[in-house]
């Protein structure tokens, strides 16, 4: 597989909340994570990121679908591209208030840079947190 196939395969492994088992085969050793707003604050691991996500989706978030609007490989760095959108609805136990039977939408950027082995080794996710928070009534 190349590193965009390997990339893919990791965002829908991610996405589709199969949990660190299934995207650690598409993962280096020790791969960093940045997403900068208040809900992954402190989360500095590819592995702790998908841990949070996988977590959610299988606890306050029912009904979890999400659609790519695009993607793109950059061969000079090496980074693979995901423009895409998320559905949650806040009607699982879990999270800051009882379950308000609320939905969002939300587009989000997956940025993940592969290293020489075709692997995510840093992952960069771009969300307005806030306005996804407000949709579902957590804030």
């Amino acid at each position: 597989m190349t590193a965009f196939e390997n990339a893919t395969q990791f965002f829908h492994a991610c996405e589709g909340l199969k949990g660190w088992d299934a995207c650690s085969a598409f993962t280096a050793a020790g791969a960093t994570f940045e997403g900068q707003c208040e809900p992954l604050e402190g989360i500095t691991t590819v592995e702790g990121y998908v841990t949070w996500w996988t977590m959610l989706g299988h606890g306050p978030f029912v009904g979890v679908t999400y659609s790519i609007k695009s993607a793109a490989w950059d061969e000079a760095n090496r980074t693979a591209l995901f423009f895409a959108v998320v559905n949650v609805t806040h009607a699982g136990e879990g999270g800051p208030v009882p379950p308000t039977g609320r939905s969002v939408d939300a587009d989000y950027v997956y940025a993940l840079t592969m290293d020489e082995h075709d692997k995510v080794k840093h992952m960069v996710k771009v969300w307005n947190a806030p306005w996804s928070l407000r949709g579902i009534g957590w804030m």
